[in-house]
């Protein structure tokens, strides 16, 4: 997140949460943190806010009614009355620890945050921050000692790491709020409960939101479904990847059956895309438009993770931007090792 220089840091106060299914216990601050150094606040705010990314949008939603959702209720509360901030708090941090049972919960601090003038959407609003962390760090402190120096180890957090996080914007209310999330200690999806059971978010099906889960759509089809059910080689992947970022890149707007025509092509490849973006819609409980304006910041973001490598045993790292049309592949009769054969006009 930018800009964040003017962002007020107004109440912060820490739990303890524990993981209830190994004997972990819940501790309750009486106490917000006094906040008289400058510097530390402004470190704080660094790490609070500094993984956002403020394009990507969730907001709080519950199966029966909005009013059900335990965090939603304890957020308005705190916006509707200040003062009220220490009691929510303690509702957020007891909930959280019902929801921490899942043998990879990690016990950790629970920071909720009450910040004033955070820049978003073209204006400087309140927002309620709820941050835990998980995942401590070594350091070593050197210190004189008399004539000489002596060291220190001491764990602390890494303040440019957010291991969990959920910001919360006074916009939209009605609708559940507008939200943004990290959950950076869970990539392999072991354990959803802050996603699912303890904030119960989920995306606002925007441009962005639909740019970025498409263009996540292709990578997982073409590095997955499509080589091992289509038996191609990993040029034939690269090409395909390289396609289907020019279109996103050179295109305003997203049409399903047009992409199919202009980057999948056949037929058959097609139908097990189709396949492929249904069972993606069910994993990730939402669906995608099949039209939809192209926003260019989500696909800057992907294109850092479509990787258009061809890596060569331990030898060889051949970039490929384009004209699968050039590049040959076979295998030597003498050696029986593989080899590519490419073909240009001009060496630079």
């Amino acid at each position: 997140m930018t800009g964040i220089d003017s962002v007020q840091l107004e109440k912060v106060v820490v739990h303890k949460i524990g993981n209830p299914s190994r004997g972990e216990d819940l501790h309750l601050s009486e106490n917000a943190l006094t906040l008289n150094d400058e510097i530390v606040r402004g470190l704080l705010t660094k790490y609070f806010l500094g993984s956002f990314n403020e394009n990507e949008l969730y907001h709080f939603t519950h199966i029966s009614d909005l009013q059900m959702n335990e965090v939603y209720r304890y957020v308005s509360a705190i916006f509707e009355d200040r003062e009220t901030f220490m009691e929510q708090a303690a509702y957020i941090a007891r909930f959280l620890y019902t929801k921490s049972t899942h043998v990879k919960v990690k016990e950790g601090e629970l920071y909720v945050v009450q910040f004033d003038n955070v820049p978003f959407e073209g204006e400087y609003i309140p927002a309620i921050g709820i941050f835990k962390s998980e995942t401590k760090e070594s350091f070593l402190r050197v210190f004189p000692h008399g004539q000489s120096y002596e060291v220190l180890h001491e764990e602390g957090l890494n303040i440019n790491k957010m291991d969990k996080g959920c910001l919360v914007f006074r916009s939209n209310t009605a609708e559940g709020f507008k939200v943004c999330v990290v959950d950076s200690t869970n990539k392999n999806n072991d354990a959803q409960y802050w996603v699912e059971e303890f904030l119960q978010v989920t995306p606002y099906s925007d441009s962005y939101h639909n740019t970025d889960k498409v263009l996540s759509l292709c990578k997982q089809f073409i590095t997955n479904e499509y080589a091992e059910k289509f038996d191609v080689s990993k040029s034939d992947q690269i090409d395909m990847l390289n396609r289907s970022m020019d279109y996103f890149k050179s295109k305003e707007q997203f049409s399903l059956q047009e992409f199919a025509q202009e980057v999948i092509h056949h037929e058959e490849v097609v139908d097990s895309f189709m396949d492929y973006k249904k069972n993606f819609e069910a994993a990730k409980n939402f669906e995608l438009n099949d039209e939809f304006a192209i926003h260019i910041n989500a696909v800057k973001k992907q294109q850092r993770v479509f990787k258009t490598v061809l890596k060569l045993d331990k030898n060889f790292h051949i970039y490929i931007h384009g004209r699968r049309d050039l590049i040959e592949k076979g295998v030597d009769e003498m050696s029986g090792k593989k080899y590519y054969k490419i073909f240009f006009d001009e060496e630079t």
